[in-house]
């Protein structure tokens, strides 16, 4: 039986590691997809994702071009898959359009290049390969956690599915007992100077690189806001109260018809929520989810709070009194059973503060887990940036049109749950795991 990856990766040499993370993803995702109909992974659910079929040739598309292709190898399908699945040349809206390689077809084309993929990493790179692409196995961690992030991405697709009731993922461990008593409050984070980003091998380029960031002192929530803490908000009329809004957010929650978070519903029982098609109580101690940027705002404003900036968030994560800042909140073992709700764990969010193991140095809960979480910034190029491989992973989206989100959420896998990964989203989206937490001047 194999031990759990988590228990033995810091002392794997990257070939190894990149052999059992690939695989690792592999397998979640095909247990991801196995028990959807077919039909439902041909159709587009919304114009937002893609239908579920693209995601999966798009992976092994990636993975050839980078993995195969870049290291040497020879094309294992027809090289014009590389525009019919280029993200940027096909936008969502008009994949389900295009020509694309049925449920059957993907699966096999998957395969043939994940068996390339294997023989290559046993043998070697081809000469000429890219040096800095192979350097601590970088690319392989870019491609496998690619695929992971596609595992949520399919997710969030699998969420909007209404022809039929699919029946919510399975979690593979059980969840732990919500706590005795709700943790709750806020905690105070030093200010002065801290690391932000890093350089270790297997990070996107908009982590790196590390840099020093000076901040005041801040108050930060000790756990997210929860679905209990939202359904006050609404019910206290924030969103009939154009004051808490912001210009473009309040002009957004008209024409959106914006109501509540999405995949809510208001019943004579009280709050409903719809998990995977299937209608249930709204667990309030939970993080609120599936709010946009505006709402979480909002909400913020409602109790004279704000969201925090981007560095207040990875300080309160990274930050201990010794000045080294952590790959994780609560240290530098990998994200295990006892620190975070990550997938395939629950397949939902848990109670706040079902995690005390995972608390960080400053005393703040569910820093990475459950929901993704806004912060104030916009998403930026760090000083001294370089895009790598591709300008396409971040740069093209630097700007104020973008809002970052932190934390991971419980469709990420632990491969992509470390404290310095950056998300981002428009503000207006609510179809991702995204939550928030808050903060104050101190």
């Amino acid at each position: 039986m194999r031990r759990p990856l988590s228990s033995r990766r810091a002392a794997l040499p990257w070939g190894e590691r990149a052999r059992e993370e690939l695989t690792l993803a592999r397998e979640r995702l095909l247990a991801l997809l196995a028990p959807v109909p077919a039909e439902e992974l041909v159709h587009q659910h919304s114009k937002l994702m893609s239908p579920p079929v693209w995601d999966l040739a798009h992976v092994a598309n990636y993975e050839e071009q980078w993995l195969v292709r870049a290291l040497g190898g020879e094309a294992v399908g027809d090289t014009r898959l590389d525009a019919l699945y280029d993200a940027f040349r096909n936008p969502r809206p008009g994949r389900s359009s295009l020509p694309l390689l049925g449920v059957e077809e993907s699966l096999r084309y998957a395969a043939r290049v994940r068996e390339r993929t294997l023989a290559l990493l046993e043998r070697g790179p081809g000469p000429g390969a890219p040096e800095r692409l192979l350097a601590g196995g970088f690319v392989y961690g870019m491609v496998a956690q690619h695929e992971q992030q596609h595992i949520e991405t399919l997710l969030a697709t699998l969420q909007l599915i209404t022809r039929v009731p699919l029946a919510p993922p399975a979690g593979a461990g059980a969840a732990p007992p919500p706590p005795a008593h709700p943790v709750r409050g806020e905690v105070r984070v030093p200010g002065g100077p801290s690391t932000q980003g890093t350089d270790d091998a297997w990070a996107y380029d908009n982590e790196r690189p590390a840099h020093t960031t000076t901040l005041n002192d801040f108050f930060i929530d000790r756990t997210p806001v929860t679905n209990a803490d939202f359904a006050h908000f609404i019910e206290a009329g924030g969103y009939r109260d154009a004051a808490l809004w912001t210009g473009p957010g309040w002009e957004h929650r008209l024409t959106a018809g914006l109501e509540h978070p999405a995949y809510w519903r208001h019943a004579p029982a009280g709050w409903q929520r719809r998990r995977f098609g299937q209608w249930e109580p709204l667990p309030e101690d939970e993080p609120v989810a599936h709010v946009c940027w505006y709402e979480a705002a909002a909400y913020a404003r409602w109790v004279q709070k704000r969201l925090p900036t981007e560095a207040e968030w990875e300080k309160a994560a990274r930050w201990t009194p010794a000045g080294t800042p952590r790959t994780f909140p609560w240290g530098e073992q990998p994200p295990g059973p006892a620190h975070a709700n990550l997938w395939p764990r629950a397949g939902h969010p848990l109670a706040v503060g079902s995690f005390p193991a995972g608390a960080s140095a400053c005393g703040a809960l569910g820093l990475v887990g459950d929901v993704w979480e806004w912060t104030d910034s916009d998403f930026q190029p760090y000083p001294g940036f370089d895009a790598f491989p591709y300008r396409e992973y971040s740069e093209v989206f630097f700007g104020s049109g973008h809002k970052v989100l932190r934390g991971s959420s419980w469709a990420v896998a632990p491969l992509a749950a470390r404290a310095t990964f950056r998300n981002w989203d428009l503000p207006i989206r609510r179809q991702i795991f995204s939550g928030f937490r808050c903060a104050r001047d101190a």
